[in-house]
């Protein structure tokens, strides 16, 4: 890696064209491996492989029906990097390490992040509220500085980063490096449905939503049809069982064919500043230049004394 840039590994959405492009872009691409089973998440690892010659990663859902096959291929295919979320990789950590194998887990808390680091984890993903899909209930803003305080292991920071500033922001909060997945969706090399990168650009900062508080699993999304029965059936009251009936292929409705009035169009808060598509060597670029130029403005205000200062600020 060029750069301590991490792409989110977002179901349907992180497959191998994009995974490569942001590798090849000086990044870790990831593939979510989502509910692939083995063998496909095996073809995506080398279809990847065969457009950069950069390390890319996988993202392992553990709730995965296939995770243990997913488990075996990432290690069997020599993969140097796994993101886990939607549960614990204890199990897979024997064999994973064995294989020499970086093992970063997402986490929303710093009971979970102090768990995984004595499982063995080589690092977090500490992931805010501001993300897209499923979210926890603290900010990035309050939840980075306190997992970095609270483990010895690298803390990578995600949710509600978009562009330099939040990147820099993530630094001066404690993390080592950025998660980033709204952003990628609009990348030029994403494979998700024009549709879908729309609704993204023409999104505003008020326009996500948060369905399945009730249920225990919050999903952050675009206000859409589908987003507005599922709170109301929320509201009333409906079980579980019914609720997941609703939501049930949107995902895929909406990443594949472009459904984003009725599909689930996963994307975070920062959606509202993502105005345009872009390759994602232009996205990491762009990013890093307007990191760099905040840092160096922020060491001359720094190297200034209190009279230059108070003179500056009128």
């Amino acid at each position: 890696m060029d750069y301590p840039i991490l792409q989110g590994g977002m179901a349907w959405a992180a497959e191998h064209h994009l995974a490569a492009a942001v590798s090849e872009a000086g990044g870790l691409g990831l593939i979510g491996a989502a509910s692939m089973p083995g063998e496909v998440l095996r073809k995506e690892i080398r279809a990847a492989r065969n457009l950069t010659d950069k390390e890319i990663g996988v993202n392992v859902m553990l709730l995965s029906p296939y995770a243990d096959e997913i488990a075996e291929v990432v290690a069997e295919e020599g993969i140097k990097t796994v993101t886990t979320g939607a549960g614990s990789p204890e199990k897979y950590m024997k064999r994973w390490k064995e294989a020499g194998m970086k093992v970063i887990p997402v986490v929303a808390s710093v009971a979970l992040a102090r768990k995984m680091e004595k499982a063995g984890a080589d690092a977090v993903i500490a992931e805010g509220a501001e993300a897209g899909g499923h979210i926890g209930e603290t900010t990035t803003m309050a939840l980075v500085p306190q997992v970095a305080s609270a483990v010895r292991i690298p803390v990578i920071a995600a949710g509600g980063i978009a562009d330099g500033r939040g990147f820099m922001a993530a630094l001066m909060l404690g993390a080592e490096g950025v998660q980033i997945g709204t952003r990628f969706l609009t990348a030029k090399e994403s494979v998700v449905h024009e549709a879908y990168k729309e609704r993204i650009i023409r999104a505003k900062d008020i326009d996500s939503a948060v369905t399945g508080r009730s249920t225990g699993h919050p999903v952050r999304c675009l206000r859409n049809n589908m987003t507005r029965e599922y709170l109301r059936r929320e509201s009333g009251g409906a079980a579980f069982e019914e609720l997941e009936r609703l939501t049930l292929g949107s995902l895929r409705a909406a990443v594949v064919e472009g459904d984003v009035a009725d599909g689930t169009v996963m994307a975070g808060q920062i959606a509202g500043l993502v105005k345009d598509e872009g390759t994602c060597r232009e996205i990491i670029r762009g990013i890093v230049a307007e990191a760099r130029d905040l840092a160096l403005g922020a060491g001359r205000y720094f190297e200034k004394s209190d009279s230059e200062r108070r003179r500056d600020n009128g």
